[in-house]
């Protein structure tokens, strides 16, 4: 592969900067095999059938974005990605800027020592920080903010809105976005029409936020992420008619299990083009930012077609990237003769 594989022309006035309202009145491509076809994500209700698993990653977002200072006075940004295994309050972080911070640096908020450096991480990217005072672990919650991605220039007038209405424990920094276009009423309409639903958790982890720069793709160090799969989930799997991933990050940790036998741990499956899909035959998602990992799982699962799915989108003006519009592609799907 090649990096042009994964990139393509996104016109920046198709960035969405607020989510749709109702969340299901968004728009969704379906994958045909040839022409898609255009329907709203509350028509998933008539696209899915009895017998259908719907898999959703009921991680919440952390308020895990802190505007800090340093002892000399300048500003950094702290973007907590991961707890660290060990004692005390570290996580690993991205911290900006952070070329001239020194280990064991304290850094501050309203006058307080919030956190301290701890050094860099092995990749040398990213930091350990540790947390401070009396309740380090409640930090996030009294002086976080949402980890919007920078795209968005404001942050919606309900916070909930980066949020999926099933989401549970705050671990991740950024939102499994597919899943923000459900809402309670689909999800009951989903149940009743014989839908079910199995939930995974996987933390979204760094290459969420970082581009592929490889002249070859498929050579880019894939960062591991934390995930846990029930064995009831697995169970419902087994059982169902066809899964429905919603969303890469749930895709990757269903995968995940297939390709190690491990219910939770840490992946580092790269899912690219010859991947050998074992669980997941729909998968729901955005249209995702050209040149990233998440393109390359879609060439993966579809082929070369998703290329052509993105220039209809960008011709029918669907909205893109994690308040955008979202795609029903279906890796079984053929062309037509």
């Amino acid at each position: 592969m090649r990096l042009s594989d994964i990139d393509y022309a996104l016109p920046e006035e198709l960035i969405a900067q607020v989510p749709a309202e109702p969340r299901d009145s968004a728009r969704l491509m379906v994958d045909t095999g040839g022409t898609p076809a255009h329907k709203q994500v509350s028509d998933l209700v008539s696209l899915l059938q009895k017998g259908d698993l719907l898999v959703v990653n009921d991680t919440r977002v952390l308020q895990s974005r802190l505007s800090l200072r340093r002892e000399s006075g300048g500003a950094v940004e702290v973007l907590l990605l991961e707890q660290c295994d060990g004692p005390g309050c570290v996580w690993e972080a991205l911290v900006r800027p952070g070329r001239k911070l020194r280990d064991g640096e304290v850094l501050g908020h309203g006058g307080t020592a919030v956190a301290r450096v701890v050094g860099r991480t092995g990749s040398g990217d990213t930091f350990r920080v540790e947390l401070l005072g009396d309740d380090p672990a409640g930090l996030p919650a009294r002086i976080g903010a949402l980890p919007l991605p920078p795209y968005i220039r404001e942050s919606p007038v309900d916070p909930e809105r980066y949020q999926t209405v099933y989401a549970r424990d705050a671990k991740s920094a950024a939102a499994p976005t597919a899943g923000l276009h459900f809402t309670p009423e689909l999800l009951a309409d989903l149940e009743k029409k014989g839908v079910r639903r199995a939930s995974v958790e996987l933390i979204v982890g760094l290459d969420t936020f970082r581009p592929v720069t490889q002249d070859d793709p498929t050579a880019h160090p894939i960062h591991t992420e934390s995930y846990s799969v029930a064995e009831s989930t697995m169970e419902a799997v087994r059982a169902a008619r066809r899964v429905v991933a919603v969303g890469t990050t749930a895709a990757r940790a269903l995968e995940s299990v297939a390709a190690t036998g491990r219910l939770e741990g840490r992946t580092s499956l790269f899912i690219t083009r010859g991947h050998r899909w074992e669980v997941v035959d729909l998968l729901m998602t955005n249209f995702h930012m050209p040149r990233t990992t998440l393109l390359l799982m879609i060439d993966s699962f579809v082929g070369a077609r998703w290329r052509a799915m993105y220039e209809e989108a960008i011709r029918e003006r669907y909205r893109f990237l994690s308040f955008g519009d979202a795609m029903l592609l279906d890796r079984h799907a053929k062309r037509p003769v």
